[in-house]
């Protein structure tokens, strides 16, 4: 997908993200999203070889990051 994905607020976000969608969130690379979907303590979702993460699980691990 070669088109830039701007979201204005959260409640923009799709139910679940993909990795370039997590990307463009998280103002980071596609490998990085790849890399932290990968991580130890993300909600990462695994549907066979596709990885995504729900809206909310991933909302909840941003303010658990700023708590912490």
């Amino acid at each position: 997908m070669t088109e830039t994905m701007t979201y204005t607020s959260l409640d923009q976000l799709p139910i679940t993200l993909r990795a370039d969608e997590l990307a463009a969130v998280l103002g980071i690379s596609r490998a990085g999203a790849y890399t932290l979907m990968r991580s130890k303590g993300f909600p990462t979702i695994f549907i066979g070889k596709r990885m995504v993460v729900y809206r909310d699980k991933f909302i909840q691990w941003m303010d658990e990051q700023v708590s912490a």
